[in-house]
């Protein structure tokens, strides 16, 4: 029953249960049951990570440089951000942990995030690579289109510039060509134009926002 509440968490129901018992088994579990560890299942579900944000940042994020996504990529696949999803779905309530571990006053934070690598890598033996990109997409989606925007420290502003500008001189302008809802809550559509040219339309809860997401559409484009 506990192992049926985790997986409505994570939204994903297992067909092998033994594989998701394994993923949230710490090491001081398995040393004190003689059972295996979720360590193997660390390290598939960190290649597996891995590779979808490089997927996604370069059928998403491709205007980006090779060092820019490298960059990018680091700042997701990270303890703090495999944390934020450990925490999103409870998943400390759930690990097998041994008695040495539990009564250790040891930050929980590490092998926390750990776990979420071996879950990650359960879902997909359980499954298929479509199903686990979706749960990591899901997951860190949002967090790895935000962290685009500071690759390198430009915004998709200052990156749309740069690139056209490339091609020689190019002027961009942004205007507002919708504004809908109420006052307490308005949303802005923003086109961004360069050398008369319509590039592309954003939109967002204040200009700024909209401007960027029209820049971030230009880009994909």
């Amino acid at each position: 029953m506990e192992l049926e509440e985790f997986e409505k968490n994570i939204g994903y129901k297992f067909k092998d249960v033994k594989l998701l018992k394994n993923a949230l088994t710490h090491t001081s579990y398995a040393y004190e049951h003689n059972v295996k560890s979720n360590e193997k299942l660390e390290y598939l579900g960190d290649s597996i990570l891995e590779f979808v944000i490089s997927k996604y940042l370069y059928n998403n994020h491709n205007y980006l440089s090779e060092g820019e996504m490298t960059k990018v990529r680091a700042n997701v696949v990270c303890e703090d951000s495999l944390y934020e999803i450990a925490k999103k779905h409870n998943f400390s309530d759930f690990l097998y942990l041994g008695k040495s571990e539990k009564s250790s006053k040891n930050d929980k934070k590490a092998l926390t995030a750990d776990s979420v690598e071996a879950v990650i890598a359960a879902i997909y033996l359980d499954s298929n690579l479509e199903t686990v990109e979706k749960f990591i997409l899901d997951n860190l989606k949002e967090y790895t289109d935000i962290s685009t925007s500071h690759a390198g420290d430009k915004d998709y502003k200052t990156v749309l510039q740069e690139k056209l500008q490339r091609k020689g001189n190019a002027t961009i302008k942004y205007n507002v060509i919708k504004e809908f809802g109420p006052d307490h809550d308005k949303s802005f559509v923003v086109e961004v134009i360069c050398n008369k040219q319509k590039l592309a339309e954003g939109i967002g809860k204040n200009k700024k926002q909209a401007e960027m997401d029209a820049a971030k559409h230009a880009l994909n484009k």
